[in-house]
């Protein structure tokens, strides 16, 4: 690529220090390390999001950060927490906001490689939640990259300086930004 690739961390929860917003902080860095420049939208952002309403009223300010953050984007991760066995609804209401790409030349995701961070309190709702997040974004015409990060919060995941605590967390989250990174650099290279 001739830029550094822009890869947009969408994702958190709306609570400040969530383990899943710095699950995708790692996740970013990561990218960073590896030549990308990133942004983060996270919980603080996500939760200034209205509820999307497909309505033509006109998107807030927020609604058209978002929209914007995406098309100018190389690559995404998306995490989110497992609730209830699927995603969250601040997650999903994000990924809803994104209708306003619909009549763009490339809506949505379209051509763009997406990895995907689940935190979930048990391996069955981080399954299903990351089942549920793949599907959403296939609907959505990206690419999700072959491997998902997983990660169980029913233990302590991060230190005090936000790094993870096991190495196999720490790989997963360091595998999704290689995948987006390699998929965005060889969509660039077309």
């Amino acid at each position: 690529m001739s830029k550094a690739p822009l890869i947009v961390g969408l994702g958190g929860t709306v609570r400040a220090g969530s383990s899943t917003e710095r699950a995708l902080g790692v996740a970013l860095r990561a990218a960073e390390a590896a030549g990308a420049e990133t942004r983060l939208l996270g919980g603080e952002f996500l939760s200034r999001l209205p509820i999307f309403d497909p309505r033509p009223s006109g998107p807030t300010a927020e609604q058209t950060e978002l929209a914007e953050a995406i098309r100018t984007a190389d690559g995404v991760i998306v995490a989110s927490p497992g609730y209830h066995g699927s995603l969250s609804g601040v997650i999903k209401n994000a990924l809803d906001t994104l209708e306003l790409t619909r009549d763009d030349p490339t809506p949505y995701f379209q051509g763009k490689p997406v990895g995907t961070i689940i935190t979930a309190d048990g391996w069955q709702a981080a399954g299903t939640t990351l089942m549920a997040l793949r599907a959403i974004i296939h609907a959505m015409r990206g690419w999700p990259t072959p491997f998902g990060a997983a990660l169980n919060a029913g233990t302590s995941l991060f230190d005090e300086a936000g790094e993870c605590r096991e190495a196999k967390d720490a790989w997963q989250l360091a595998t999704v930004a290689e995948q987006v990174m390699d998929f965005a650099q060889m969509r660039a290279r077309q």
